[in-house]
């Protein structure tokens, strides 16, 4: 018999900010976190802004030394602190139980790519005997689940996930099948991603994938909006405890949600673009409900991946029309990289975060930015402002280039 699996813990790292209150204050307020980039010199770049986490100091958030923090990516630093703080949300005392039970899954879309440009300087301008010995251990995507491993002693299953925007939906829809499954009792889960670096944002703005709206960043991301050109490129993390059900209980947890299904597909037509018919976004959906033994009528909220492109935010909405049917008309739709812009690898560790206090708190968080609607999308996309009302189960939606597709279904318990 498969193990119900809860989450008790949540920990976020973002532009919007770094404690979950306050985190959940901003989203719910309909404040956006996208600026004109200050860590490094993009005055001569084609784009010049994005979800920026600024001011992180990781020893502000967790007890290490200096030379423990210089040897992480600013990614894994992201992912540890998030950690941290989820692991403190939960309650959860990981020396008390078996270290074998507790495990780790952390997805990335990139990784370190903050190390990787460092070092590539270093190379050419010094020579490859003055290359850092701790680049490769720095760089890689698994650094992120790696440490944390380390860090609390975590025994159990440890693995990383990298399918581009999917990750951090397909590293919790792995955890929760781990835990499904008995191969552990408790799972730090979610993604981190920080490639809002000279080369990242230099890459995306080539491909013509991003916004230009210099002069109005916190009005760039405009998920379904009729203007919108692109989507903001942003940083951070977002981490969960996932924990199996009768354990949870057993220590007397404080329960948020419960997952209830998850569902991945792929579109298997192109790398950068979506099947214009979202057909494997339908999919993965569908997957969804069906491992969540739900029909399409028992979803109240949507957290879609909407991410400010022309042609994504159409297809997701087309998707949804097939999953969802007539209900579809019935449903609250939102997407939240409207006030944060796009994570990439960590958007769905984020999104799952606020999925679980939009079930906590019965709000559904606000689309912002969203003016004049595509004729083609003509959902009900909580327009500009939060809203109060009764939600018991959610969906949440993270589509990757490569053609990935995740979904996770989120109840109320």
């Amino acid at each position: 018999m498969l193990k119900r699996v809860v989450v008790t813990g949540l920990g976020i790292v973002s532009s919007l900010g770094c404690e979950v209150a306050e985190f959940w204050d901003q989203i719910c307020a309909g404040k956006s976190g996208v600026s004109t980039i200050r860590r490094f010199d993009c005055s001569n770049f084609k784009v010049r802004f994005g979800g920026e986490v600024q001011d992180f100091v990781l020893t502000d958030h967790m007890d290490l030394l200096e030379k423990e923090v210089r040897r992480l990516d600013r990614f894994v630093q992201f992912a540890m602190a998030a950690a941290q703080k989820a692991i403190n949300d939960s309650g959860i005392d990981f020396a008390d139980g078996d270290p074998y039970t507790h495990g780790v899954l952390v997805g990335s879309g990139i990784g370190g790519l903050n190390e990787i440009e460092q070092q590539h300087s270093v190379l050419f301008d010094r020579g490859p005997t003055r290359v850092s010995p701790l680049m490769i251990p720095k760089l890689m995507v698994n650094a992120a689940s790696g440490n944390i491993s380390v860090r609390w002693k975590l025994k159990g299953p440890n693995s990383a996930v990298a399918t581009a925007c999917a990750s951090a939906t397909n590293a919790m829809g792995d955890a929760y099948r781990l835990i499904q499954h008995g191969q552990a009792n408790v799972m730090v889960t979610g993604g981190s991603e920080a490639a809002v670096t000279p080369m990242g944002l230099s890459g995306f703005a080539r491909m013509q994938a991003l916004s230009t709206r210099n002069d109005a960043p916190a009005e760039a991301s405009r998920p379904f909006d009729s203007g919108r050109d692109g989507f903001v490129m942003a940083e951070g993390a977002g981490i969960a405890i996932l924990e199996e059900y009768e354990h949870a209980k057993a220590r007397g947890a404080n329960i948020i949600a419960e997952v209830l299904g998850y569902g991945m597909s792929a579109d298997g037509s192109h790398m950068t673009a979506p099947d214009p018919e979202g057909r494997g976004a339908s999919r993965a959906m569908s997957g969804a409900l069906k491992d969540a033994q739900l029909a399409p009528e028992t979803i109240q909220y949507v957290n879609a991946h909407g991410t400010s492109t022309p042609l994504g935010d159409k297809a997701e909405t087309t998707a949804l029309k097939s999953v969802y049917g007539s209900h579809v008309h019935n449903m609250a739709i939102s997407s939240t990289k409207s006030q944060m812009g796009h994570l990439l690898g960590a958007s769905g560790g984020v999104e799952f975060v606020i999925s679980s206090l939009a079930i906590r708190d019965q709000v559904a968080p606000p689309t912002i930015n969203l003016e004049n609607p595509d004729d083609a999308c003509d959902l009900d996309y909580v327009p500009n402002e939060a809203r109060r009302m009764p939600i018991d189960k959610v969906m949440t939606n993270s589509f990757g280039f490569g053609g990935h597709n995740a979904c996770l279904v989120l109840g109320k318990v």
